[in-house]
């Protein structure tokens, strides 16, 4: 099977270059016959790319340690989902599950597209072509996941895939990750069409909006599981740390974000044209950015592939050029991009929404520079100087609460400019709520807490507010005009327009998994040393130490602490954290015990057993974490809704 993987990628990127010769000859002599075969080549890569993924698919699954990708990231004792899974394990498998997904989408975006929008096809496949042409080369001539081993040298056993990554959630995350970072090349590659072609009207936007969108979601599941992965499996308590990775996929998502609430203003009131073409263009080119971080060493994380220094000018370089590119297509485009349009009024959605932007722009800055910052460091003094966690969440913090309440003021104002008399109407309500819930939480904990959870939490309650007053002044209007019941006046009111409703479940899924990092203010965190029958003291809580057990499993040992859980002297639970050393990658982890309820985990780890019988044990108490995790379930639900398939506008009678 490496045999044919390895040819499977040498004729994809041959089908890539004539595709990408193709393309643009058809763009520039607009022959038709030209544009059917760049069209065509995208499916061909498609297609030859997915032999090579069924190739390191069989290889792994049936354990051909003579394949050198085989053997370094698989062995015989992990179960058949883990060695499919470490196909994205691994420095080529996953350039190569990069390459497969990118021409997915767009191969899916060009077929969707060929007809009614067949000027633009040949330069999307161009740019799909060029982007998946870069990542053969990878493939083919630098890191191939088809290299054999000598033949002295097989072994019959494979070292194996990391054990951190031996998770269910790892078989889910890095794919998310990737649908995300390759589902905005589909975008990008039509917004650079239209530049080319002249085509600058709101057609390129419109036809990838569900792309886009998509991506979106996809990329932001993939940053939730990344911190449920963490907080389950690295055992120190927590699930974002700030880390260079973390925040790769976090920097296109927040431009993103703010690129799907811009393009709404371009579509109402025909403005910021250049500023959405800018911005998808930059949410692409921090995907680039961000697969460049994970693979180049340039920065210091545990989440990295590798440091071998010829990724760094190469990648770098590619990224660079496909900055430049767009950019100067953007600037030879500037007058036809010049929207006809002005601001009318500071007091208008249109406003909130570029205020919005503003912030999310700044948000992208700071997290850009500070995980840049030990590389600059490094560079210009000699010096790594890294910021920890602390002091990202002090400069984050306010930039959430802005955002957070603009994210409660975008419903309440109209389009245009807003009266006196409307915003007073909308506004009562909301912040009435907000007020009242901030003094409330504010005498409840005097002096425990600081500004930024109280402002938190009155506007949470404020934004909560203004999503509900919509829904019921909504669903009023229906069930006036109708005479529908409740349930169904708000399912038609999903199905008629549903970017704005499940717009405001995402919004609402947001606000949750912000009330559950402001849990966090709470937390608390003891380590002890405890003799089998002694016990801990956290609050209500009692732990009491009742053995350890060794662990004898076929490729890794250690011990299991067991622990009575008890509050107010009622039993809740016994607790079993592992510390474990997995014998082969000689390599040491920490499996923690969680107890879950709604309001806050109990989460214990083993620091060590030591040889008197005593176990060195860290205990946290995280309230509100489950939160976050339900919030991020409203948020996917609000995508599905957006994304539902529904009849065409007007074929069912006009939206609410």
């Amino acid at each position: 099977m490496s045999e044919i993987g390895l040819y499977a990628i040498r004729f994809a990127l041959l089908a890539a270059i004539f595709g990408i010769l193709a393309g643009i000859g058809s763009g520039v002599t607009r022959r038709a016959d030209w544009g059917q075969v760049a069209e065509r080549s995208v499916y061909t890569v498609l297609v030859f790319l997915g032999i090579a993924m069924i190739s390191l698919f069989w290889s792994l699954g049936m354990n051909d340690f003579s394949m050198e990708y085989v053997a370094r990231h698989s062995a015989r004792s992990m179960t058949l989902p883990y060695r499919l899974g470490a196909l994205w394990g691994g420095q080529a498998g996953s350039l190569l599950l990069w390459a497969f997904l990118l021409m997915a989408f767009g191969s899916a975006g060009v077929f969707a597209n060929r007809r009614s929008q067949s000027a633009l096809i040949p330069w999307v496949a161009v740019v799909l072509l060029a982007n998946a042409g870069f990542f053969l080369f990878l493939l083919e001539f630098l890191t191939s996941p088809f290299e054999r081993v000598p033949p002295g040298e097989v072994l019959s056993d494979g070292q194996g895939l990391n054990p951190l990554l031996q998770h269910p959630v790892m078989l889910i995350h890095p794919v998310m990750l990737y649908l995300g970072f390759t589902g905005f090349a589909t975008p990008f590659a039509f917004a650079f069409a239209a530049l080319v072609t002249g085509r600058l009207g709101t057609e390129w936007f419109k036809t990838t909006r569900r792309w886009s969108l998509f991506a979106w979601l996809a990329l932001g599941a993939g940053i939730v599981l990344g911190g449920r992965w963490a907080y389950e499996v690295l055992g120190w308590g927590g699930y974002w740390a700030w880390d260079p990775v973390e925040n790769a996929s976090l920097m296109p998502w927040l431009a993103a974000t703010a690129y799907l609430h811009s393009v709404m203003i371009q579509e109402k009131r025909d403005m910021l044209k250049t500023w959405n073409v800018i911005l998808i263009g930059l949410t692409y080119s921090l995907c680039l950015f961000g697969t460049f971080l994970t693979r180049s060493g340039i920065v210091q994380s545990v989440h990295a592939f590798t440091d071998a220094g010829w990724y760094k000018p190469l990648f770098l370089g590619y990224v660079v050029v496909s900055v430049v590119v767009f950019g100067i297509a953007v600037f030879a485009r500037r007058k036809e991009l010049a929207s006809p349009r002005k601001l009318e009024s500071v007091l208008s959605r249109e406003s909130s929404f570029i205020l919005n932007n503003w912030v999310f722009m700044v948000l992208l800055a700071v997290v850009f520079g500070f995980t840049l910052l030990p590389v600059f460091s490094e560079y210009f003094s000699g010096d790594r100087l890294t910021l920890g966690p602390h002091f990202f969440n002090q400069v984050t913090g306010p930039l959430a609460l802005i955002l957070l309440f603009l994210t409660g003021v975008g419903p309440l104002i109209a389009w245009r400019k807003a009266s006196v008399a409307s915003l007073r109407r909308q506004f009562k309500w909301p912040l009435v709520t907000g007020a009242v819930v901030t003094v409330i939480l504010a005498l409840i904990f005097r002096n425990q807490v600081g500004y930024w959870s109280l402002t938190c939490w009155g506007l949470c309650a404020f934004t909560t507010a203004t999503i509900g007053q919509e829904y019921i002044q909504a669903v009023r209007a229906r069930r006036r005009a109708h005479d529908e019941s409740v349930v169904a006046a708000f399912a038609t009111l999903l199905s008629k327009n549903q970017r704005r409703y499940g717009g405001y479940i995402i919004h609402l899924g947001v606000v949750v998994m912000l009330l559950g990092i402001s849990g966090s203010v709470f937390n608390i965190e003891q380590l002890e040393n405890v003799k089998p029958g002694q016990s801990v003291e956290m609050s209500e809580y009692r732990i009491e130490y009742l053995t350890a057990k060794p662990i004898t499993e076929q490729h890794y040992g250690g011990a299991t602490a067991r622990l009575a859980l008890f509050r107010d002297e009622n039993p809740l639970a016994i607790m079993e954290p592992q510390r474990r050393i997995y014998w082969l990658e000689d390599q040491p982890s920490t499996i923690p015990s969680i107890y879950s309820t709604w309001m806050e985990d109990i989460y214990v780890i083993i620091n060590a057993i030591e040889e008197d019988g005593s176990a060195t044990i860290k205990i946290y108490r995280n309230p509100l974490v489950n939160w976050i995790w339900a919030g991020s379930i409203l948020f996917a639900l609000g995508g599905v809704a957006i994304l539902w398939p529904h009849p065409p506008r007007g074929s069912a009678g006009p939206a609410t």
